[in-house]
């Protein structure tokens, strides 16, 4: 696998949900925190970005046409075409503080999808389904920050995450769509970095990006680790590859989202072996951030949000060693 290579300096916030399109060749995703939809044509290189009335969690495929996307208030249908965007259902409206998160559609047509606290403390995120025009929750419940699901390619296990927590667990699809219990597939340590979006591969595996772990990993059903793979994307949002998703060709398109910090550099879209993948652009002032970095301290505490500016910081500690490496590039 070569370095990445810069092809869109998108200076994204929050870079989520990548998903590529069969009907036209491309990549689309979201800015959550920016209210953007993006597309990337990696033949052409074309560009295009949209502006959405609130919070995008996920873009996906619609068999009618257009896209069905999760905002902060509910799920909506996208026409691309006259950026109009038409209510389907809302979603929690008790709930203002929380938001839409990650997005799936399985082999039936049903789209899964969890919401989180917009603030990521409040245990009040949950998965759903929704189906036929109706909309059911889940026993998966009790969730700060909800991550996937994804779907097996028979259409009968439900893989989901708890981001603070450092897991990833299934659940059986029945065939009412019900979710069976849930079973622990696989726990990272902290020290490891933090499990966010999840997606399967044609033979079942899972792929996994890691916030501060610098690396996508693929675990077998059992919670095997199979494959690690080591991406150069530095700064990471909220829980670094905000997802990552399989390209046409079979393979890893990472999603990898900025520092909350806005004096460290936003991401970029970048290719690797022609494959879509966001990244930290290869720039920074690296005595700034060496200086943030020794103000707060390189150990991490045991709670990810034990610090409220951890986050921001751990990202400024990532944005430093890609100096470093684009430093060593350089030099070699």
């Amino acid at each position: 696998m070569t370095d990445p290579r810069l092809v869109w300096d998108l200076r994204a916030e929050l870079g989520e949900g990548p998903v590529w399109d069969e009907r036209d060749q491309a990549l689309w995703f979201t800015d959550i925190k920016r209210q953007k939809i993006h597309r990337y044509d990696p033949a052409t290189g074309a560009r295009r970005s949209w502006d959405s009335p609130e919070q995008a969690g996920f873009v996906l495929p619609a068999q009618s046409g257009g896209f069905a996307v999760g905002l902060q208030s509910g799920l909506y249908r996208f026409v691309p075409e006259t950026n109009e965007f038409h209510g389907l259902v809302a979603v929690e409206p008790e709930l203002p503080g929380n938001r839409i998160n990650d997005g799936t559609v399985d082999p039936s047509g049903r789209l899964w999808f969890g919401t989180m606290d917009n603030g990521e403390r409040e245990k009040s995120g949950a998965f759903y389904c929704f189906d036929g025009g109706v909309l059911k929750r889940t026993n998966v419940a009790g969730i700060s920050i909800t991550n996937g699901p994804a779907i097996s390619p028979d259409g009968r296990t439900l893989y989901w995450i708890d981001t603070l927590g450092g897991t990833m667990s299934a659940c059986e699809i029945g065939d009412d769509g019900e979710l069976g219990p849930s079973r622990l597939v696989v726990r990272i340590p902290p020290t490891e970095g933090h499990p966010d979006g999840p997606t399967v591969d044609s033979e079942g595996c899972i792929w996994v990006g890691l916030y501060g772990g610098w690396e996508a990993r693929r675990y077998s059903p059992e919670g095997e680790l199979l494959t690690a793979v080591s991406v150069t994307a530095a700064s990471h949002a909220k829980d670094g590859f905000a997802a990552v998703t399989i390209g046409a060709d079979g393979t890893c398109i990472a999603n990898a989202a900025a520092s909350l910090n806005s004096d460290v550099p936003r991401i970029a879209l970048g290719c690797v072996d022609a494959v879509p993948v966001l990244l930290q652009p290869e720039s920074a002032d690296e005595e700034a951030v060496r200086s943030a970095v020794r103000e707060a301290g390189l150990e991490p505490p045991s709670d990810v949000h034990a610090s409220a500016d951890y986050r921001r910081h751990l990202a400024e500690i990532c944005a430093v060693r890609a100096v470093a490496q684009a430093q060593e590039r350089g030099g070699a």
